[in-house]
């Protein structure tokens, strides 16, 4: 008499590894490279969060990769707030040194 039994392994999930760059980029955003390392972050987010969804359960690191995608996107945010505001800054500059400074006769003596 012989029995067939079926046994049920469980792998265990592995965690992704653009997950893993995701956050590692998003955490690299905020202490060297601002612009690179926040779209590294975003981009490698994006995978991750594909391959774990095609992976049917077989990987993991959705909140690792969730975690590189908003810290990815806030730097991105505030990168281009900062580039405005320096813009805004030199604009600044250089308007009130066309109005004050030198340029300051030159802009008296027009007359309209």
């Amino acid at each position: 008499m012989t029995f067939n039994q079926q046994q049920n392994y469980v792998q265990p999930q592995t965690t992704s590894a653009w997950a893993i760059v995701s956050l590692i980029g998003g955490i690299v955003s905020f202490l060297f490279a601002p612009m690179i390392a926040s779209i590294v972050a975003v981009i490698s987010g994006y995978a991750a969060k594909r391959e774990i969804r095609e992976s049917n359960g077989q990987v993991g690191g959705d909140g690792l990769a969730t975690a590189g995608l908003i810290i990815g996107w806030a730097n991105i945010v505030l990168s281009l707030l900062a580039c405005v505001f320096v813009v805004l800054a030199m604009a600044g500059v250089f308007g009130s040194v066309a109005l004050c400074g030198p340029l300051t006769g030159w802009l008296e003596s027009i007359s309209y």
